[in-house]
């Protein structure tokens, strides 16, 4: 690892992932700024250190020069169901802004990016563990504007001479230190559990349970946001070492490579926090795959990225302790 301190910008700063990737970024001792306009983020999940600048990254280009040495980018809009119901705000924001974002840092001629891409990519996978060559099939505007990024960035690499990473992740969940999942909604697994264990709902809903899975529920590859940040962190290692060189764009999975099942997490949360979780059978929602499991084996070989947090008990007992901080509940 490069223990050199550098200059980055981070898109997106505010929300779960990327803020916890701006401060491993800090505890390594680099500079950074936080671009972001709260649509979606928090100004209190900034980490302490950062300088932040509430913006969008249409405009990137006032605060953006020369003297960043890269550009993590996280600021997108995530939520599939949201993106049916309103797909232009996602090709606006996904496609347009990082449209705006490419042309901002070629004029400054900063030349590394890390992008937060996304499993939505490939949609219902013929196989798993799911590769990089698998059939990229987005069932959603979300993971069709987060595919036409990667093709953009694809582009700009071979036209232009930018470094770029693309890191595809599966189910992030976890939390590190003060710096957890809060979507609002909600609409992910381990917190909506962890709403049930609080007293915050009154029973977890499980949608389908006669899938051609081990228990009937469907298997995720859930990956803790620490690891996940570990994993961008390498990527810039590997492009100023020229591991990734100038004009290549890599693109990896995340993900732990074991998948765990609707009940196991439910099971699991019952296990850490010591509370009974209700459950509520639900019929299948339509497009959901029985099971999404990475293989992270180019992070591997390119990056040197191994989890080292990929026991499910951990995971949620991060969550948990943020859970409990932000409910006002101790432990």
């Amino acid at each position: 690892m490069t223990t050199t301190a550098k200059k980055y910008l981070v898109t997106g700063g505010a929300g779960y992932v990327g803020s916890v990737v701006a401060a491993h970024l800090l505890e390594r001792g680099h500079r950074v700024t936080v671009l972001d306009d709260l649509s979606t983020g928090f100004a209190e999940g900034v980490p302490e250190g950062a300088e932040f600048i509430e913006g969008r990254i249409q405009d990137a280009a006032k605060w953006l020069d020369e003297s960043y040495d890269g550009v993590l980018h996280f600021a997108a809009f995530s939520q599939v169901g949201e993106s049916v119901a309103k797909p232009e705000n996602y090709w606006e924001n996904n496609v347009g802004g990082t449209m705006a974002l490419l042309a901002a840092m070629r004029e400054a001629g900063v030349r590394r990016l890390v992008f937060s891409s996304t499993a939505a990519t490939y949609g219902e996978p013929e196989s798993v563990p799911i590769t990089e060559s698998a059939p990229t099939a987005p069932t959603s505007p979300y993971g069709a504007s987060k595919l036409a990024v990667d093709h953009m960035i694809g582009g700009e690499c071979a036209a232009h001479g930018l470094a770029a990473v693309s890191l595809r992740y599966f189910n992030v969940a976890g939390a590190h230190g003060s710096l957890g999942e809060r979507h609002a909604p909600e609409s992910h697994l381990i917190p909506l559990v962890l709403q049930v264990a609080l007293g915050e709902r009154e029973a977890i809903s499980v949608y389908g349970e006669d899938y051609p899975t081990a228990d009937g529920t469907c298997v995720r590859d859930y990956i803790h946001v620490a690891d996940l940040a570990e994993a961008h962190l390498l990527a810039l290692d590997a492009m100023t070492a020229d591991e990734v060189p100038a004009g290549e764009h890599l693109v990896c999975n995340l993900g732990n490579g074991n998948g765990f099942s609707v009940r196991e997490v439910v099971e699991t949360v019952r296990a850490v926090t010591g509370h009974p979780i209700p459950e509520i059978t639900a019929a299948r929602r339509p497009g959901d795959p029985a099971a999404l499991v990475a293989s992270a084996d180019t992070a591997r070989e390119r990056l040197g990225w191994t989890p080292s947090r990929p026991d499910l008990a951990d995971v949620v007992a991060d969550a948990w302790a943020f859970a409990q901080e932000r409910a006002g509940v101790r432990s």
